[in-house]
């Protein structure tokens, strides 16, 4: 059971007590929130990391991301998650609605199968792509196009978090629209000591 604790100072006042507060809160109590120099999978480096796997190994916090999700399934077949963070979220998500979940690969088996995907994929299925944190989309962009190859139609994606550093934009390209439960704007307000303003 996580122990109340009171909004970090540097949180914009506009979530304080808000659903998405009680979330950003578990995150920051996990230790899931950190600031410093740290260098993101695309290469840039940023002032703060989101360690959203520090939270998915908690029962309650990842039954709470997956609670947060499943409104954005409900029209959904299947739902996806790329490995290795997404793949908990998915089966959270999936035992939330009720509805099957995929788990897509970064890159193709070498041997066996070489499938690009573990689990039951149908032409024409609907699917609700999840991740945890988004910052340029590539990664997801890829996924998506692989389980498209196979028939899937994908529409919509919903992330923990997203960095707001073009993942909506490129995912937007390929006719996905991303939703997310938190954003790098409500995460980092400017009474946070050494916060700056980001370029977009």
């Amino acid at each position: 059971m996580m122990q109340r604790q009171e909004p970090p100072r540097w949180m914009k006042p506009s979530l304080e007590r808000s659903p998405e507060w009680i979330l950003l809160n578990g995150l920051v109590a996990a230790g899931s929130l950190q600031f410093g120099t740290f260098t993101l999978a695309s290469g840039r480096t940023s002032s703060y990391y989101v360690d959203i796997k520090k939270a998915i190994t908690r029962p309650d916090l990842l039954r709470m991301i997956g609670d947060a999700m499943a409104p954005y399934a409900q029209t959904a077949d299947r739902i996806a998650g790329v490995e290795l963070g997404a793949v908990p979220i998915a089966a959270a998500v999936s035992l939330a609605v009720g509805k099957s979940f995929v788990m897509v690969r970064k890159a193709p088996k070498e041997h066996g199968t070489k499938h690009n995907f573990e689990g039951e994929l149908k032409p024409g299925d609907r699917v609700l792509f999840v991740e945890d944190v988004v910052t340029t989309g590539g990664t997801l962009r890829g996924a998506i196009d692989r389980l498209r190859e196979h028939g899937a139609i994908v529409e919509d994606c919903v992330c923990v978090v997203d960095r707001e550093e073009g993942g909506s934009i490129l995912l937007a390209e390929v006719g996905v629209r991303l939703h997310a439960l938190l954003r790098a704007s409500e995460l980092i307000g400017p009474g946070r000591p050494g916060s700056r303003q980001r370029s977009p």
